[in-house]
């Protein structure tokens, strides 16, 4: 299995505009000059990064996405796997949808180009995408420009091309508590609150597995097991502390409550996780989190537990 992870960011991505942080400054006009400095004086030391987006492919040919980030167009600019080969053609066959927020689903609207496209993702997602978000209609102007196909939990299935090619590779969508984007309006009891997102898992003709949870605020002993064994895990870094953004702004929600287990928590949750390749990255990171910081100490303790902190355009085989 190919795998190549184009963003690893949560959020907006970098730069941001309302971000002071090394990572979104280095990447700014001279005008930050100031602040570039006094954060070199402090020892920041941090790379710019994209929101968070991995596509999978069994043959370096046919890639499929997981999530759809808004920043898809810079991060397939930035990777030559995913170049067209042909006038207005592209490897890209496929998306996997774990949940329905924006910075998984924007991206869907980047991949409008009449091109064949097949959409996994669960009943209520499809439903609020197709039947109550009028602009993705975009997606279904011609035949088998998007084919939208619902997915159930626990039942692996295999990833096809719209014409029905089979790729190679196999996914299994585990749903989990959640809650839905504040866009969506249609009531919980008739979306099914269990369908709000899902923890991925994809697994290649050779049975090297992958697990894909760049969001979650719980952890079951299902789910627990589930995890143990894959060769690769992709897990939610998004906050390194529950109330991360209430100390920073004074106000808002605690990671939790925005569906988000805390690095800090995550770290003794899954301490005794058995990984076959021994590889196990943090993902979706927000720029509030220090992690981002490799002088920080809560860098530190991420890599002393044997975990890897994501980032942008690397490439990874299994």
């Amino acid at each position: 299995m190919h795998i190549r992870i184009l963003g690893s960011a949560a959020g907006g991505g970098f730069p941001q505009w309302n971000c002071g942080c090394g990572n979104c400054v280095a990447v700014r006009e001279t005008a930050h000059e100031n602040l570039r400095s006094d954060l070199n004086k402090k020892g920041f030391k941090g790379k710019p990064r994209t929101q968070a987006q991995i596509a999978l492919s069994a043959d370096s040919s046919s890639w499929f996405l997981a999530g759809a980030s808004p920043d898809l167009t810079r991060q397939i600019e930035n990777s030559s796997d995913l170049h067209p080969r042909a006038l207005r053609g592209s490897p890209v066959a496929g998306v996997v949808l774990g949940s329905a927020d924006l910075d998984h689903i924007l991206g869907l609207l980047l991949l409008r180009e009449l091109q064949p496209l097949r959409v996994y993702a669960s009943p209520s997602i499809l439903r609020i995408l197709r039947e109550e978000n009028s602009m993705f209609g975009m997606l279904n102007r011609v035949e088998l420009q998007a084919v939208w196909t619902p997915m159930n939990s626990g039942r692996p299935f295999p990833l096809l091309s719209a014409e029905g090619k089979d790729s190679g590779l196999r996914c299994e969508a585990i749903y989990i508590s959640g809650r839905y984007p504040k866009y969506v309006k249609t009531d919980v009891a008739q979306l099914g609150a269990e369908e709000a997102s899902a923890a991925l898992f994809f697994k290649s003709a050779s049975g090297k597995r992958l697990a894909y949870l760049p969001a979650i605020g719980t952890l079951s002993d299902a789910l627990l097991e589930k995890i143990r064994g894959v060769d690769l895990l992709l897990f939610d870094g998004t906050f390194w502390s529950d109330d991360e953004l209430i100390r920073i702004q004074g106000r808002g929600e605690t990671a939790h409550q925005m569906g988000h287990i805390p690095v800090e928590e995550s770290l003794r949750l899954l301490k005794n996780i058995n990984i076959k390749a021994g590889r196990k990255m943090f993902i979706h990171i927000n720029n509030t989190n220090p992690i981002l910081n490799e002088a920080s100490p809560e860098h530190l303790a991420v890599r002393q537990a044997g975990w890897e902190v994501a980032e942008d355009n690397w490439q990874l085989e299994l």
